[in-house]
């Protein structure tokens, strides 16, 4: 069968403090933002470009669908580093810590987590 989507876009995440969620991102990856509107029915958008990949992440701020609460091992991003023991640094001298791990995986390579503000969790890997 022939693919009828053509090419993935972005993925949204709904945050309960945009700016919070987006100083997160910022701070933790360097995550730019490409750009910022509010749509017809009112949600409040942010979407951040993603390094080295055309896709990016909409960040979503809407307070009329209630808090946001995310369920642990729901779902997760994931990044990879050049380096595990550089993120760690990077992320002490940032202020946050890592949720979980690291971890050395049986294909040699070895992952952490890091928790973004609602508690997305975001993996990052060191290949």
């Amino acid at each position: 069968m022939t693919a009828i989507v053509k090419k993935f876009l972005h993925t949204r995440m709904r945050v309960n403090d945009l700016e919070k969620t987006l100083e997160f991102y910022n701070k933790v990856f360097g995550f730019e933002i490409t750009r910022r509107h509010e749509s017809p029915r009112g949600s409040k958008l942010a979407f951040l470009a993603v390094p080295n990949s055309e896709e990016e992440i909409e960040i979503t701020y809407f307070p009329a669908s209630g808090q946001v609460e995310v369920q642990e091992d729901l779902m997760h991003l994931a990044f990879e580093v050049e380096s595990m023991d550089d993120f760690q640094k990077h992320l002490d001298a940032v202020g946050y810590k890592l949720s979980d791990g690291p971890t050395k995986s049986s294909s040699g390579s070895t992952f952490a987590f890091v928790d973004a503000p609602e508690g997305y969790e975001i993996e990052v890997i060191e290949k």
